[in-house]
């Protein structure tokens, strides 16, 4: 038998075989029905004037357009306002209007303060660099907001993580123009500093002759109105790009209890006036005119459409500012159908995805815990499903979270280090329930939960990790109190809207110090300071420099740093269980909310980690280093009251891979054929009832991998390579990628083993060669599945539809 599903075909975004529709349209989103002919009133040869931000090293900016202006960014050596040569760099002068210098090493970093300051909130579009490099590969730019960047600090970090923003560079004598475009969104805001490697070889002559951020408003001026994906103060949606006294036009057919709902904002300091007019049987009526004056800020509309009901009508969009040419956002703008309050029966209408970071299922109190960290998730157990031996995919986010997204396992999607992307070809689960109707939400707490990794696709509306800053606890790694009042907030203005939201929740990450009262649950404020104190010591004590900015040592690390083991992981584990116990509380305000709108039986609920947190098990601290228990066991919760029922405890091993398609089933949307997954409905019965859920599928007993692939360069502490296959009572770990300590196998009992202590692979060899075998296979089969690139998959596609995927920045 396989081991993984066969993949009949991948599918390519926005194409989705057999999901499931109802009778009546809930959903005609008016970005999947623009059309450039449909847009009246443009504005031909307006150009807008911009501030440049540029830094030149021959005074002010020669050969600039009238309506721009020039910052000179002119160099003093070693200015705190100027350039600054970091560790790799040797010889930095300007000579004859350039910036010349040489390389010392093959991470060699420049600084650029900016002159100004970040006075500038908009989006940061590209960096532009004019420069010239005797040999290497690639150009390197990174940004930095804090006042004061250490320079060597950042060499060392970048030798372990390379800077994903990066372009290949033409080595020679002649002057290139190179443009970087940013893999994630930055504000202007957190721009104090750019940090430039202007090549990856040492030994290498290098000159610059200009440095220029190109933000978001000069770059759409050059650009026609339509679709695209842009963000306001780091929140981002689906937008209809239009400039004043641009029109747009679209002929509907209106459901029967139609409601618009969009968001508008602007970029510009200019008020902006948007209007939404109707036009039935030769009849115009203006239904919406909203003025918006503060710019850089989302501001939610809801137009109801009552009147015309079940009509063909034209409904336009227009904007009016007081200077031609000025920009509209028409964020996600979309004619929804409000859904009748039919109990518990159909399909959900509230969907949600609840992603805890980080969090051990052995420190749940609902597994076993001996602290009532989450009196919440237990209770929510309780009332549904609980599945004791959940099994993620890998141990680190950025590959865990597309395996669930997807239903894929990291060997087929691909996503396994800093800078991979998940390939536009998967059909993401925000996709299928798009596609289905429900509005799509992401709150995502990390880079590698938003468009860092393409996972921004499918998502109607993306709150980035950016969007939280200052509102995050005290150190800032708390989320759940912000995206709770966020979602809470939307829910609020749309009880009749089918939603399917991510929420990704970062607080059990460390830093784990949570928000108050939540420190002092069980650790001693009197240990504050020192435990703070032991934190800076271990900067300069552990080996590894990433590694040394979080304080994860090994317990020799400790040792020389004269700090006491136990007390040190017992404080950490005390802050990391007060955080666990901080998001719980919000999960409770997100349960009231359901329960007040009155939709706790129409809503479905899947809790879970993407991975879980080592502290010395087998020598370290932190994740992502391996595949043992501590790392891979995770904590899975459905709730679902009338579907599920309740007090399931699940003792079938499942896999991350099987929520998307148990999500997708249980609402009634179909499964894309790419998803290795399995639903779990199946499970879902207590025995001899029945069943609550009618599952359309049987349960199917497989093996379940977990991957540890490299993520990094050769030296990084997670560098190895191992899989985990779970058959049985048996946990078999293949390490092939290894230090010579370490066995190439290793055998656990997977029931009375949970942290894989004992290895008992020299007493059963049988088993060893037996899942060997099988480990083989899976590998084999999840290899020959793996998604085709971007560049492979755009050549199947239309022109048409390349530049939509470009516009939504699905492809790059």
């Amino acid at each position: 038998m396989a081991l993984l599903p066969r993949v009949a075909g991948l599918l390519v975004v926005a194409v989705m075989a057999g999901c499931a529709r109802s009778p009546e349209t809930t959903a005609i989103r008016l970005t999947d029905r623009f059309d450039t002919a449909s847009v009246e009133g443009s504005t031909a040869g307006h150009e807008a004037a911009f501030k440049r931000t540029e830094w030149r090293f021959d005074g002010p900016a020669r050969g600039a357009s009238p309506a721009v202006r020039s910052t000179p960014g002119r160099a003093t050596a070693r200015s705190s306002r100027g350039w600054e040569a970091g560790a790799g760099v040797d010889g930095l002068s300007v000579r004859n209007g350039v910036l010349v210098g040489r390389t010392t090493s093959d991470v060699p970093i420049l600084r650029l303060a900016r002159e100004e300051g970040p006075d500038n909130p908009d989006q940061l579009h590209a960096v532009e660099i004019r420069l010239r490099v005797s040999k290497g590969a690639n150009l390197f730019v990174a940004t930095r907001p804090g006042e004061v960047v250490d320079l060597r600090q950042e060499a060392a970090v970048a030798r372990r993580l390379s800077w994903a923003a990066k372009t290949p560079v033409i080595a020679g004598n002649r002057m290139q123009t190179y443009v970087i475009v940013p893999p994630a969104p930055v504000s202007g805001s957190r721009i104090r500093h750019v940090l430039i490697r202007p090549t990856d070889a040492a030994g290498a002559e290098f000159a610059i002759e200009s440095v220029r951020l190109v933000f978001r408003n000069e770059h759409l001026a050059a650009l026609p109105s339509g679709v695209s994906w842009q963000g306001l103060r780091d929140v981002f949606r689906e937008t209809l790009v239009t400039r004043s006294p641009e029109r747009v036009r679209f002929a509907l057919r209106l459901p029967s209890r139609p409601v618009l709902d969009l968001s508008v904002g602007t970029p510009e300091a200019q008020p902006v006036t948007f209007t939404v007019r109707v036009r039935r049987r030769g009849e115009e009526t203006s239904v919406m005119t909203s003025t918006v004056t503060t710019p850089l800020r989302w501001e939610r509309r809801a137009v109801d459409l009552g009147p015309f009901a079940g009509e063909e009508v034209e409904l336009s969009l227009a904007a009016e500012a007081g200077k031609g040419g000025t920009l509209a956002f028409w964020g996600a703008p979309a004619v929804r159908q409000r859904q009748p309050r039919t109990g518990g029966s159909g399909p959900p209408q509230v969907v949600l995805l609840i992603q805890g970071d980080t969090l051990r299922a052995d420190h749940l109190d609902a597994y076993g815990y001996g602290r009532p960290t989450a009196p919440v998730l237990h209770r929510l157990a309780d009332e549904g499903a609980l599945f004791r031996h959940a099994i993620t995919q890998t141990s680190w986010t950025k590959a865990a979270t597309p395996a669930v997204m997807a239903s894929l396992y990291p060997s087929t999607h691909g996503v396994h280090k800093i800078t991979d992307r998940l390939p536009a070809s998967a059909t993401t689960i925000a996709e299928a329930f798009r596609e289905a109707g429900y509005a799509t939400l992401s709150f995502s707490s990390v880079s590698f939960t938003g468009q860092f990794t393409n996972l921004h696709q499918g998502f109607e509306e993306l709150h980035e990790s950016e969007s939280t800053v200052g509102r995050a606890g005290p150190r800032g790694s708390k989320t759940a109190r912000e995206f709770v009042d966020r979602f809470v907030e939307w829910l609020e203005g749309h009880p009749d809207t089918p939603v399917f939201a991510y929420l990704h929740f970062f607080d059990p990450h460390s830093p784990y110090e949570p928000h108050p009262p939540f420190d002092a649950l069980w650790a001693d404020p009197k240990g504050r300071d020192e435990y703070l104190r032991q934190l800076e010591t271990l900067k300069k004590v552990v080996a590894d420099a990433f590694l040394a900015q979080r304080g994860m040592a090994t317990p020799e690390e400790l040792a020389r740093a004269g700090i006491d083991e136990a007390a040190f992981i017992r404080y950490s584990k005390d802050w990391y269980d007060g955080s666990i116990r901080g998001m719980d509380t919000e999960i409770g305000r997100l349960v009231e909310c359901l329960r007040g709108l009155g939709l706790e039986r129409r809503s479905l609920v899947a809790f879970y980690s993407d991975h879980g947190e080592e502290f010395h098990e087998h020598g370290r601290m932190w994740h992502g280093q391996s595949v043992y228990g501590e790392m891979i066991r995770v904590p899975l919760i459905l709730w679902a009251p009338g579907r599920i029922a309740p007090g399931l405890q699940v003792k079938e091993p499942v896999g991350l891979v099987d929520v998307m398609p148990t999500l997708l089933e249980m609402s009634g949307v179909g499964l894309p054929q790419a998803a290795q997954g399995q639903s779990l409905g199946p499970l879902l019965r207590k025995p001899g009832d029945g069943g609550v859920v009618e599952a359309a599928t049987a349960w199917k007993q497989r093996p379940l991998v977990a991957e540890k692939q490299p993520m990094g360069s050769p030296d990084f502490p997670e560098a190895g390579e191992s899989y985990a296959i779970v058959e049985g009572r048996w946990k078999l770990v293949h390490n092939v990628v290894r230090p010579p300590s370490k066995p190439e196998f290793e055998l656990f009992d997977f029931y009375e083993d949970p942290l894989d202590r004992s290895d008992l692979a020299r007493e059963n060899p049988e088993v060893v060669e037996r899942l060997a075998k099988a480990l083989e296979s899976w590998k084999q089969e999840a290899r020959a599945a793996r998604l085709k690139g971007d560049d492979e998959a755009a050549a199947s596609l239309s022109a048409a539809e390349l530049e939509r995927l470009r516009s939504l920045g699905y492809v790059q």
